[in-house]
């Protein structure tokens, strides 16, 4: 949910400041950018060098900087975070910030900023439940800023009780969860397939196809990014799945079957873009075949079609998506295969359009819903592919 989100992170006088070296390193590893704003008295908890060598960028403190006079924007700053985060918000920032006390460059981007803010206190036990901090509190959060609420447990002071920041890990979790909440695919859950089969000859031979998974897993990658809870069941390849993503790896046609029969009933969507074999051997060897005779034969039996399984199952208001990879009467083929398999659309690409197919990062797709309606799309790489495919898929979850 972070990654490449443009993060303002206001660190403030607290001894809580040391959990601000986690928690950048945190955000910056869920691939977010972090532009670290600290007041003065925070630099007496922890150093601009270290948080500005986490962030990759430099730290700032000051409304100019001293040895060249250059001004740091706090109007700028403002408009450039995605969020803002305030982390610890010590009981002094948090009263700055209900009265519009602007003192600082903190104070000055926090009243600039265009984006959503969060703030995590860190104080004392008695301070916490101090009714002027109670009152400034509930002020922030009536001027629509994020309160993310402090644990429980030893403090500095060592007494114990409410008023500690929460962790680092936490306050990633929570700011996820936030921004997950205003995606249009919150609570969807979405089945994809990927990649393609082996049906095996004996231990060591196969029959298979040239599939690499590229589009598949860039479909489920942007189904995540969208808000959606994704499975996704995968082939044999060597691509990697990004966070968020259950993945369930298979090998072969029945395997991707029952994966698929499973996991369809309790999903919202599917999007089927495997290449899975229509044949497999009858008969599979139990140990190597030797080369023998001049001529070999393999008798093959068809394969469950899995797209028109799951179209059978399909209950009303299930999304269901199927490609078609075609040579020769491509849209009269994709549309057959529309209607025979109960689809809400398909993907049409053609082996004869340059840059489309197997292996390659690129597709160039034609969406043809089950109205007949036709979307035709230039050649693009296939995370951009991917997007116009999320888009369709949305836009029917969401009517």
């Amino acid at each position: 949910m972070l990654e490449g989100k443009k993060i303002i992170l206001g660190v403030c006088g607290s001894i809580a400041g040391y959990k601000s070296a986690t928690l950048v390193r945190l955000l910056v590893k869920a691939g977010a950018q972090v532009q670290v704003v600290m007041t003065k008295d925070a630099t007496g908890f922890i150093t601009p060098l270290t948080l500005s060598t986490l962030s990759k960028k430099p730290v700032l403190v000051d409304y100019y900087k001293n040895d060249t006079g250059e001004w740091n924007n706090h109007v700028e700053l403002g408009l450039w975070g995605d969020l803002m985060l305030i982390a610890p918000a010590s009981a002094n920032t948090m009263a700055k910030m209900a009265t519009g006390l602007c003192d600082n460059l903190l104070m000055a981007v926090y009243l600039s900023a265009k984006c959503p803010v969060y703030f995590a206190p860190a104080m004392d036990l008695d301070m916490w439940k101090h009714e002027s901090t109670q009152t400034n509190v509930a002020k922030l959060v009536k001027y629509g800023n994020t309160l993310i609420p402090p644990g429980s447990g030893e403090l500095a002071s060592g007494l114990s009780g409410e008023g500690r920041m929460s962790e680092p890990e936490e306050i990633v979790d929570f700011l996820s969860t936030e921004i997950k909440k205003k995606l249009p695919l919150n609570h969807k859950k979405v089945l994809v397939t990927a990649g393609p089969t082996y049906e095996a000859i004996d231990p060591v031979r196969f029959i298979g196809n040239h599939s690499s998974g590229k589009m598949g897993f860039a479909i489920a990658a942007q189904l995540v990014k969208l808000g959606a809870d994704v499975t996704l069941v995968t082939g044999p390849t060597a691509l990697k799945s990004g966070m968020g993503i259950k993945r369930i790896d298979v090998t072969s046609a029945a395997e991707m079957l029952e994966a698929c029969t499973a996991n369809f009933p309790n999903t919202n969507a599917c999007v089927m873009s495997a290449a899975v074999a229509d044949y497999t051997p009858v008969t599979v060897a139990s140990q190597k075949i030797k080369k023998q005779d001049a001529g070999f034969n393999i008798e093959l039996k068809k394969t469950t079609d899995i797209l028109k399984t799951l179209g059978g199952m399909k209950q009303p208001g299930q999304v269901l998506a199927g490609f078609a990879l075609e040579t020769n009467d491509e849209e009269q083929n994709a549309i057959g295969k529309l209607q025979s398999k109960n689809l809400d659309f398909i993907v049409l690409n053609s082996l004869n359009d340059k840059g489309a197919g197997f292996r390659t990062d690129t597709n160039k797709i034609t969406i043809i819903d089950r109205d007949l309606q036709k979307t035709v799309y230039d050649l693009k790489s296939k995370d951009d592919a991917a997007i116009d495919i999320c888009n369709k898929v949305t836009a029917l979850l969401t009517a």
